[in-house]
Formats: C-alpha cells, structure tokens, sequence
C-alpha cells in the first residue's frame, strides 16, 4: 500500500526530472544506476532486521524496519519512470507498441525467476517445521540479479548516441511531432491533442479499476462463489497470466496492423465481456468448471491488447522531451486505480454483496470503452519496413 501511495507522488516526478537531465551518461541512465545501487544496497538491511526482531523484538527495530523499506521504496520509485521511458526515448513511433510488448514480457519473465528462485531457496523441506525463515539469501540472489541487469543496460545502451540518432529520426519524420510552437516561442500540445491525453488517462483508470479488483479479489470471490478451493482459483489466476504472456508479442503485432486504439478497444471487449459473463455464472448458480480457464484466457488477452498499447499511446502525444512526464502521467493514473479499486470493490463486497464484485470490474471496463471514443490522437498505423526495406531511407 505504501508503495502505491509513494507511487503517486515519486513517478511523476522523477520522470519530469529525468527529462531535465543533462548527465553525460544521458537521460535515464543516472536515474537507473543510482536508484538500483541504493535500493539494492539498502534493501538487503530488510531480512536482517527482521532475522534480528525474530531473535528478540523491540520497538526500535520496527521503526528501523519501516524506515528502510521507505529509503527502498522511493529508491526504485527514482528509476522506475526513468527505466520506462528510455523505450520510447530510443524508439521510433511506430515501433512502440512491440517495444512496450517486450517489456511487458521481461517483467513477466522476472516474476517467473522469482517465483524459481523462491521455490528452491524456501521449498517444504527446507523450511517445513522452522518457527522464522530467513529472507536473506532471497535478498542476496535478487539483489545480485539487479545489479547485473543494471550493469547489462548501463554497457549496452550508451543513451547519448541514440539519443541523438533517434532526434535525427525525428526531424526526418516531422509529421510524428503533434506539438505545436505558440506566440512565444514554446512547443505546446494543440487542444484536441490535450483532450485526447485526458480520457486516455481516464481510460487508463478505469481500466485498472476493473482488472485490478478482479485480481485482487477473484480467489476470495470464486470460494464464496463458486465453491472453488483455493488452489483451483489461483490456478485460475495463473491461466490468466499466462494468457496475457503469450499475447504480449502479439498484441504489438496487431497494433502494427490494425493501429492502437482498435487493438485496445478490442481488448477492452474481451475484458468486459469475460467480466460479464462472471456475473452471468454467478446468477446462475454454477459452481466450478473447466470452462473458467477459457474464460481467464481471454482475460488476459484482452489485458495483453489493452496494456501493450495504451503506454506508447500517452507517450505518442508528447514531444520528445516530455517523455519521462507524460510516462509519470500513465503511473500516476494507473497506481491511483490500483490504490483505490482494493478497498472500494472489497466496501462492495463486504456492504453489498459478492456478485457486485463482477458488476462493478464491468461498469468499470465498459466505461473504459466510453472515453476511448474521444481519443483521437496517439493512434500509429505506420508499418515498419523489414529486411532489405529497412535500408530504403
């Protein structure tokens, strides 16, 4: 919860300063350095306080406790807009949604590295029985692992020189730039181009506000509702996942193709229309089937087609300069929703009933679909030239 909170405030805000960076390193690549090494260097702290309470507890160490995890949490909360927005900083417009797509992926694929590394460090044998285990070791491995990846981009990108062949790209392709220049001198969006960055960024709430409360609540809703255990209802969660996994690629594909905003509308379908058909099983009475993994599949496609897009959507509107702010703008509205819709859909769960858990995730999505109407702007039909193409230009 407090790194949703901090969210709000330190993305934002960091990717507006990140813009302002003249480091020679460039841009981003302070921001992704330093963040990493003190969160890094300070997060380990975190399992050996907690090895020290677990041996004898004092209040002291509590409050040393909370006040590491926040030198933690606003040391990643430095690099975490910096470390989006250098994709788009290094890639052509086109090209953005296959960009975001992999990085979808690789956060993805990290998430399945944790969950390894966690099974062979904490499996039931090693841990069966113990009255406190030890984190460290988990710690050590993640922090190693952060520390390479960092490494890894710090050698293999050097941002200045792209930087520059990506302004070259720019002023070659004047018709990418939305912005305008008004009386005084000074790059502005137009007004059109303003509206349709805010119902973007409305879309993006709501969105989150439906998907994050399914996630959030579905284990709990499918045992009360449907009579499912709760290992078959993360199973379910699984599915879903693995769905939106296997769609990343793809749905940058299909952006490429039939543009952003349709790919994302037509996942808002998908969505919506899984949701609804949660409050239909629901009214009907039906317990746990195999068909739920069909429906979790299609879930997170749609969630693959919507959150590939919407990203290199926001960023499509700003001017090259902007891009750290208008990705702090994507977190700032997406976090809010993954702050609030927790507490609002489990009010709904708890006062009014269950089934409004599903009814609220799809009056919330198909409101999504509402405001993306008045989107008109950050939409890319260019198709990237491949193979001997490519050298045309």
């Amino acid at each position: 919860a407090l790194d949703n909170v901090l969210a709000l405030f330190l993305l934002p805000f960091f990717g507006a300063l990140s813009d302002k960076c003249t480091h020679p390193w460039g841009k981003r690549m302070p921001f992704l350095v330093f963040g990493t090494v003190v969160a890094v260097g300070t997060m380990v702290f975190l399992p050996i306080i907690d090895n020290s309470a677990a041996e004898q507890l004092h209040p002291w160490k509590i409050y040393v406790f909370v006040g590491v995890l926040l030198v933690v949490l606003i040391a990643m909360g430095t690099y975490r807009s910096p470390a989006v927005a250098l994709m788009p900083d290094l890639t052509p417009k086109p090209l953005r949604s296959k960009g975001n797509a992999i990085i979808n992926l690789m956060g993805a694929c990290g998430g399945i590295v944790y969950l390894l590394i966690t099974s062979v460090l904490y499996s039931k044998n090693r841990v069966g029985g113990l009255v406190h285990v030890n984190y460290l070791p988990l710690f050590l491995v993640v922090g190693a692992i952060m520390l390479v990846s960092v490494a890894i981009v710090f050698i293999t990108i050097k941002e200045p020189e792209l930087e520059q062949e990506f302004r070259d790209y720019e002023e070659n392709h004047p018709e990418d730039n939305l912005s305008e220049t008004d009386a005084s001198g000074r790059e502005v969006l137009p007004a059109s181009v303003k509206r349709s960055l805010i119902f973007l960024l409305l879309s993006i709430a709501f969105w989150f506000l439906g998907y994050n409360a399914m996630e959030t609540w579905f284990t709990t809703y499918a045992q009360a509702e449907w009579g499912m255990s709760l290992g078959e209802a993360s199973q379910c969660l699984i599915v879903c996942t693995v769905g939106a996994i296997l769609s990343y690629i793809p749905s940058g594909q299909v952006a490429e193709r039939i543009g952003r905003k349709k790919t994302i509308l037509i996942g808002i379908l998908l969505l919506g229309g899984g949701f609804a058909l949660f409050v239909a099983w629901t009214l009907m009475g039906l317990g746990f089937s195999p068909a739920l993994y069909v429906v979790m599949i299609v879930l997170g496609i749609g969630w693959a087609f919507i959150n590939v897009n919407s990203l290199p959507m926001v960023v499509e509107m700003c001017k090259g300069s902007d891009v750290g702010k208008f990705t702090g703008y994507y977190y700032t509205f997406s976090m809010a929703s993954q702050t609030v819709t927790p507490i609002v859909a489990g009010w709904l769960m708890g006062h009014v009933s269950y089934e409004a858990l599903f009814i609220y995730s799809t009056v919330a999505v198909g409101v999504s679909f509402i405001t993306m109407q008045f989107v008109h702007h950050g939409d890319s039909h260019t198709i990237a030239k491949h193979g001997l193409e490519a050298f045309d230009e």
